[in-house]
């Protein structure tokens, strides 16, 4: 993660600074500069004990999601939790499957330890993976952010969502927002950007200094985390491959892919028999036919390397229990894993969200330098929540589902707004038409 954080060491001292005594003089340097700054954030003003969400108080269809003003608005409990006044969120896929109970017990046992025999104690649960809003308040240890910031984050999956009118997360997981991005348009990234980064930096080991002579196969490019990834990897110089139907070809070329693959059109795996080896295949479809083809298309003995994001780990805890479900995940992880580096010297990996706001800063970095753009596909306003599950459920995304959470009358300005922030989906296909 050198590369994706080289922007943010001043923040990143701050961080090391407080937790290790230990710090070396440049990053206790740059710590004490932003502590000065901004020694110690207190709330604006007093909140109401009670905000506005969409709950679920057990898994299953949409049918199970009501609206309450009556949840307790969350409290800064940590000295360096952030308290975020929501202004947008967006949906992912994720909040889909958690409303039925995916991951339900792993990211039970995430939240509350200690509670994870008791059923249903997680309720009133919260959806909602994305957040772009301002700080209203932050814990005495903060030192990146004050009251009256704007920022973007993506929520973890084990903490109460977005889809509220507040939401509080650790000062690590937070970042500035892009000044060139509406609330709206920055709450279509969050999520897909920490997933995506983990993924290519973290699992397939790409930054910005290593890609120019790198070919990246993309399966399932045009939904949220397909198209950041294209982005980001033409703007790290890589050549970039794409896979998604002929109807979504316009916005990923739009977007930068290099050669676009229509698996609607027949064999992919066909399709692509012909092309020059990859070295890095970023897997957002799964299953054994797409991983089986997929793998056969890196280039065998040079370090290439399969990263998917679709992977059992949640689906067996949930199946076989937590001891047995993480076990058979383990061996299900480490069977793959030899049997590619022993046959073809292809590493076999998983990848997985992971909160970080430094990285965020590096996207923010790339965004207001207009490398990068915001894909909104669909924006619905806070009271049509079950609308834009509906939405999401579908499948075929092209770009993200957003929510727009302040404000939540439905006024004609409010659904303007939406129609301007989606306009950034018709400029991707246009981009490089």
């Amino acid at each position: 993660m050198a590369s994706v954080r080289a922007l943010s060491s001043t923040r990143l001292g701050s961080l090391v600074c407080r937790k290790a005594a230990s710090s070396n003089t440049a990053l206790a340097s740059a710590s004490c500069s932003v502590w000065c700054r901004r020694h110690l954030c207190v709330s604006v003003r007093r909140l109401q004990d009670s905000m506005s969400a969409w709950v679920i108080d057990q898994y299953g269809t949409n049918e199970v999601l009501r609206v309450s003003d009556e949840i307790m608005t969350p409290t800064i409990h940590l000295a360096t939790e952030v308290l975020i006044k929501v202004e947008a969120a967006s949906l992912n896929p994720l909040d889909i499957s958690m409303r039925g109970g995916y991951g339900a017990k792993l990211l039970k046992l995430r939240r509350e330890p200690l509670s994870v025999m008791q059923k249903g104690s997680e309720f009133p649960l919260i959806l909602g993976r994305d957040v772009s809003g301002v700080v209203v308040g932050c814990g005495s240890q903060v030192t990146h952010f004050a009251p009256g910031d704007e920022v973007w984050a993506a929520v973890p999956p084990w903490k109460q969502g977005s889809l509220a009118e507040y939401v509080t997360l650790n000062e690590y997981e937070v970042s500035h927002k892009p000044k060139s991005l509406s609330h709206t348009e920055a709450a279509s990234v969050p999520y897909v950007a920490a997933t995506a980064l983990s993924a290519l930096v973290n699992a397939a080991g790409l930054s910005r200094d290593n890609c120019s002579d790198k070919r990246v196969l993309i399966t399932g490019g045009s939904g949220g985390v397909g198209t950041f990834s294209i982005q980001l990897l033409k703007a790290w110089g890589a050549h970039v491959t794409v896979t998604c139907s002929g109807n979504a070809e316009g916005l990923v070329r739009g977007l930068g892919a290099d050669e676009v693959v229509d698996y609607t059109a027949g064999d992919v795996a066909a399709q692509l028999e012909s092309t020059e080896k990859f070295d890095v295949v970023l897997d957002n479809v799964g299953g054994g036919d797409t991983e089986r083809w997929a793998v056969g298309l890196l280039r065998p003995w040079s370090g290439a390397k399969y990263v998917t994001l679709v992977t059992p780990l949640l689906h067996n805890a949930d199946s076989a229990g937590l001891l047995e479900g993480v076990a058979r995940s383990g061996c299900n992880l480490h069977n793959k894993a030899m049997q590619n580096l022993v046959s073809r010297g292809v590493f076999y990996r998983w990848g997985f969200f992971a909160p970080d706001g430094p990285a965020l800063d590096e996207v923010s970095v790339l965004v207001d330098a207009g490398k990068m753009l915001p894909v909104v596909q669909a924006c619905f306003p806070f009271s049509q929540v079950p609308q834009a599950f509906q939405k999401v459920e579908q499948g075929h995304a092209r770009g993200k589902t957003v929510i727009r959470v302040a404000d939540q009358g439905e006024t004609l300005a409010e659904q303007e707004g939406c129609d301007a922030d989606v306009d950034h989906y018709h400029r991707a296909q246009t981009t490089h038409s």
